[in-house]
């Protein structure tokens, strides 16, 4: 499994390589008054990606920071997880649906 994650991981490289290879040319970015920016076309899908995941990650840090508060002031749990398993395990099977209802898949 590990050498297909690494031979994906390889395959993913060299596409992208290969479209950074037949994208050098230069590419003109015309802004508001008259401003325009000259570079390679790879450079500035570069840019504009790594904006986007930087603006994905600080649209996503507020909510962040109020799991992070709100499993900060929960209460630890008094019962240990072998209590639980327990607990759970004296409880009785109840089906949730009735025994004599015919099966919904036909089968």
């Amino acid at each position: 499994m590990r050498f297909l994650s690494w031979l994906f991981r390889a395959a993913v490289f060299f596409v992208l390589f290969a479209f950074a290879l037949n994208n050098q040319h230069e590419v003109q970015l015309k802004w508001f008054f008259g401003f325009e920016f000259r570079a390679p076309m790879v450079l500035l899908v570069l840019v504009v990606f790594a904006a986007g995941a930087v603006f994905g990650v600080l649209a996503m840090t507020p909510n962040w920071w109020r799991q992070r508060r709100r499993h900060a002031v929960r209460p630890a749990p008094a019962k240990s997880a072998a209590d639980t398993v327990v607990a759970a395990a004296s409880l009785p099977v109840v089906p949730d649906v009735p025994l004599s209802a015919s099966p919904r898949d036909g089968i």
